[in-house]
Formats: C-alpha cells, sequence, structure tokens
C-alpha cells in the first residue's frame, strides 16, 4: 500500500543538521514507495502562531497554510524530526504544528530524533509525544533517536553508520504498520 506520509522538520537555524536527518527519512520513505514531502518551516516562514488555519474564514488563509491544509488531509502518517533545544522540542516545531489540528486526526507519527550528543534529543522526544498525541495524531512506541547526527548522516542524508539504516527499517515498519491500520479503518468512518 503506497502511502503519503509528510516529513515534517522542526528547526530554522542556518546550520542546522536536522535537515540531514530529514533527506534520510525522506530518501528511507521513498524508497519503500511512499509520497515523502519535505515540510520545512524554513521554508514556508510561517508567521508566529496568530490564529490556527481553522479559524480564518473559507479560502482566506495565507497560502503556505492552505498548502500544508491540503497535504495533511491526504496525509496517511507523519514523520516529526525534532533536535532538543533545552529538553524540549524547537519553537519552530511549535509553531509548525500548532497552525493545525482536526488535520492530523486518526493519523499516526513517529519522531525522529537527533542531537550532536550521545543522546539523540531523546528528552525533547518525550516533550514531543505528549503534544502530538494531544494533536490528534499519537507517535507510535518507537523512537528513532540519531546521536551525533552531524557524524552519523552526511549532508545529503546518506547514513555514515550501518545501525542507521537497520533501526531506520524497524521504525519505519511499525510506523507502516499503524498507517495502514489507520486508512484502513478511517476508509469506514472515524467516531465523529
Amino acid at each position: 500500500m503506497s502511502l503519503t506520509v509528510p516529513v515534517i522538520l522542526g528547526s530554522v537555524r542556518a546550520d542546522r543538521a536536522g535537515i540531514r536527518a530529514a533527506r534520510f527519512l525522506v530518501a528511507q520513505l521513498e524508497a519503500r514507495g511512499h509520497a515523502a514531502p519535505l515540510v520545512d518551516p524554513a521554508e514556508l516562514q510561517l508567521p508566529l502562531l496568530d490564529r490556527m488555519y481553522k479559524e480564518y474564514p473559507k479560502g482566506q488563509a495565507p497560502e503556505p497554510l492552505e498548502r500544508l491544509a491540503a497535504l495533511y488531509r491526504r496525509a496517511d502518517a507523519f514523520v516529526v524530526v525534532s533536535a532538543e533545544y533545552n529538553h524540549s522540542i524547537p519553537p519552530a516545531l511549535s509553531n509548525t504544528l500548532d497552525h493545525f489540528l482536526e488535520e492530523y486526526f486518526w493519523r499516526p507519527s513517529g519522531i525522529v530524533c537527533y542531537s550532536a550528543g550521545q543522546y539523540g534529543g531523546v528528552r525533547a522526544a518525550m516533550q514531543l509525544r505528549a503534544m502530538l498525541a494531544e494533536l490528534g495524531t499519537p507517535s507510535i512506541p518507537s523512537l528513532l533517536p540519531i546521536p551525533r547526527v552531524q557524524k552519523a548522516l552526511s549532508e545529503a542524508g546518506e547514513p555514515a553508520e550501518d545501525w542507521l539504516g537497520r533501526a531506520a527499517k524497524k521504525f519505519l515498519d511499525e510506523l507502516t504498520w499503524y498507517a495502514e491500520a489507520l486508512k484502513t479503518q478511517r476508509a469506514g468512518g472515524t467516531p465523529y
């Protein structure tokens, strides 16, 4: 089953390492035959949240929000790529996620976290897990933490270490299972 899985990147820093992880996940998903459009807040340049997408009169939301809403409605799952800032998620990621709500419903998410250090951003992942559940896109049980991201992945997102391909396979197998199950359920209707 072919799926649509947006990869939502969380950093806008000029020298961000997370783009490596995002490119890696896009390539891994596409190799499975899935559509994996990159959602990059640096390109979107969304304003700080003043009103959610749903709060705009129909057809009057800014163009980047209209585009994202259409993509999210087609999505079967989400991959969220997050750094760890002060044991939490980057503000750009929160801002990008918070513009939407219903568009996430009944779709699973997978958390990819990274850091320059040995812990791979897992403390941010714990914060993100609660947030994604509240948004209606609960995360799968597994995480894909990437420690020392600048060494683990090239600028193009190619893995420099064998463990990363094996870990990504297991992580995406699990996400695919949840995405296919919920896609089948959504086709039959949702609780509301």
